[in-house]
């Protein structure tokens, strides 16, 4: 494990991160170190513990909104690729039969009487 040192409302920190992870780390830092610094800035508390705990409940209570915001989309998802794979195959001329293809002409070409030269089919 690497130590990196860091700064949290002007206080500094040592911490231990996992090597490779350092930019992931900091980027934490950033984050939490802005979420209470938004809270002390806004005048209402000024205890560092408090402001470090209701910092961590408004990032929880983010992150809780972003998991079931991800759970309603693959929720979406599954219900789509569902729905997707019940839609019957289109029907094609290789699975008519004489019969059937026969029946088509004829209703395409009955359609065609009827629509006139205006909306010809075939």
């Amino acid at each position: 494990m690497k130590q990196i040192e860091v700064k949290i409302m002007q206080q500094s920190y040592l911490l231990s991160c996992p090597e490779g992870q350092e930019s992931r780390m900091l980027n934490a830092v950033e984050r939490v170190d802005a979420a209470m610094t938004r809270i002390r800035d806004a005048g209402k508390v000024r205890a560092r513990e408090r402001i470090a705990v209701l910092a961590a409940l408004n990032m929880a209570f983010e992150i809780g909104d972003h998991e079931t915001a991800a759970l309603a989309a693959k929720e979406q998802t599954e219900a789509l690729l569902a729905a997707a794979a019940a839609t019957p195959a289109p029907v094609t001329t290789a699975d008519l039969t004489e019969d059937d293809e026969a029946r088509v002409k004829n209703l395409l070409q009955r359609l065609d009487e009827t629509l006139g030269d205006d909306g010809r089919l075939l």
